[in-house]
């Protein structure tokens, strides 16, 4: 099973760090700065489950999710969203992610609910 996860996240230091604990987890990871360079990279790319940041330019999390909607890829691939806005969850659940963590996020929190959200899918 290709266990490759796709990160969304503008920034850089996040996305980095994300992406090195998901490889040390033996995860593939592809990253993406934002929502529109996400919809390319998934253009090549089927990941397992995306990692997605809600407040990012061009294109936010929400409007990204409905645009996987759009395109027939959610919810097949499923999706968490990662905000820091802690009143942010009644406008998310309209899109219905599979996930839902705030940041600052612990590290074990989160791949708890990659592992359970992967497993439930798979």
């Amino acid at each position: 099973m290709d266990k490759s996860i796709l990160v969304i996240e503008d920034d850089a230091t996040l996305r980095n760090l994300l992406s090195e604990i998901l490889e040390f987890e033996g995860y593939q990871v592809i990253t993406a700065r934002d929502g529109l360079d996400g919809l390319e990279k998934l253009k090549d790319n089927r990941p397992v489950l995306i990692l997605l940041d809600l407040m990012m330019p061009k294109m936010d999390g929400i409007t990204f999710v409905e645009e996987l909607e759009r395109r027939g890829l959610h919810p097949m691939i499923p999706v968490i969203i990662l905000t820091a806005d802690h009143l942010a969850r009644e406008r998310v659940s309209r899109v219905e992610p599979e996930g839902y963590i705030e940041k600052p996020m612990e590290i074990r929190t989160l791949l708890e609910e990659i592992t359970r959200i992967t497993l439930d899918a798979g």
